[in-house]
């Protein structure tokens, strides 16, 4: 059973979808929640996890801004005290054809991507090497294994999650923290909701599972690794995909 209680998470874009629902599922199991966005609007994310019975707040934060990120960390920490687990969930996209990519769309999905979890690891690896243990799950993608056109800019950037996930890993482990990548597949989000009907019957049909996953089938491989229960599990990614990166 997992339970998280007495712990502090870190969460990034996490006022929605897939980030609010890894809070959601981090509280549920007893973890108190920073919740990290560029814009916290009417802040009814941190509102919906405080109500789960832990200590929960919110924080503008643009997490690819290394002085921002410092700045927002020391607060987090000031206001809890300790954090055991971070989760870099931020992301983006701006897909479109590498030869109609604007340069800007590039370099935004990047930095969100992944520039911000080397920020945001930066950030906290000090406060986790004095308790010489901690937990960073880090948001890739079925993407960064295998893509497809028009993706340039996110396929590289969760590529790129993956060796900045290994290579972590590796650097980290000697003061018993550990470094793990989930890479989902097509979850259902706003984003695939748009999509037309005969798009989603056509990824249903590639995903041996038939099915899309949802936002909890993540979260709920987020807590597992955020847990004592994966204490001798580092450098890896578990795909969240029903079987399509298999």
């Amino acid at each position: 059973m997992i339970d998280l209680k007495g712990k502090s998470a870190i969460v990034t874009g996490a006022t929605r979808g897939i980030g609010l629902e890894i809070a959601k599922v981090l509280a549920e199991n007893g973890a108190g929640v920073a919740i990290l966005d560029i814009q916290l609007g009417d802040e009814s994310s941190v509102k919906e996890v405080s109500a789960l019975g832990v200590q929960c707040k919110g924080y503008a934060c643009d997490v690819s801004n290394p002085e921002t990120v410092e700045a927002v960390f020391k607060q987090v920490l000031a206001d809890f005290g300790k954090i055991d687990i971070l989760v870099n969930n931020a992301g983006i996209t701006r897909d479109n054809l590498m030869i109609r990519m604007k340069q800007e769309d590039f370099d935004s999905v990047l930095n969100v991507n992944l520039r911000s979890a080397f920020i945001c690891t930066k950030a906290i690896a000090q406060h986790f090497m004095r308790n010489r243990g901690g937990r960073i799950i880090n948001m890739a993608s079925i993407n960064g294994i295998r893509t497809q056109a028009g993706q340039a800019n996110y396929a590289a950037s969760k590529a790129g999650i993956i060796g900045l996930t290994k290579s972590n890993a590796m650097e980290l482990s000697a003061r018993g923290i550990t470094v793990n990548a989930i890479a989902p597949g097509f979850i259902k989000t706003a984003m695939t909701e748009k999509l037309p009907p005969e798009a989603i019957a056509k990824y249903k049909e590639a995903i041996p599972l038939k099915d899309l996953g949802n936002p909890r089938d993540v979260a709920n491989a987020v807590a597992f690794l955020a847990s004592d229960e994966a204490g001798y599990i580092t450098g890896q990614v578990l795909g969240v995909d029903g079987g399509l990166g298999a």
